[in-house]
């Protein structure tokens, strides 16, 4: 079924298809933008608190998130160290680096679709 809705838009409109994207579980929204960009920041400073700072969300946001990524699914994605002389600290198992690969494809493909919506308007 072929349907146009052009005729129904005002010419001087500039519209394109949008929307975003996450991986549900029973519980709901489960893996998206944020938790993918907490993970990556981890990954990078080592650090659950010094990821949430630099992403303006609480400390206690961030390990909501996490505990949320861990019980969800089969081993933890990420594995916090407790202080000690040199402090504590946090890494990512392969299995979350392979999530937020996956996730990056996933979010380049959908990107891909929205823009094939969106040049299908144009039409």
């Amino acid at each position: 079924m072929s349907i146009s809705i052009n005729n129904i838009l005002k010419n001087n409109h500039t519209v394109k298809v949008n929307g975003s994207l996450w991986l549900e579980a029973a519980e709901g929204h489960f893996f998206g933008p944020g938790p993918v960009e907490l993970l990556e920041r981890i990954a990078e400073t080592g650090s659950i608190r010094m990821a949430a700072k630099e992403m303006n969300m609480s400390y206690k946001k961030a390990w909501a998130l996490v505990n949320a990524l861990n019980a969800q699914t089969a081993s933890p994605v990420v594995i916090p160290q407790t202080g000690g002389k040199k402090g504590g600290g946090s890494t990512l198992t392969a299995e979350a680096l392979e999530m937020i690969a996956y996730h990056r494809i996933l979010r380049q493909r959908f990107a891909d679709f929205l823009d094939q919506e969106t040049q299908r308007l144009k039409k």
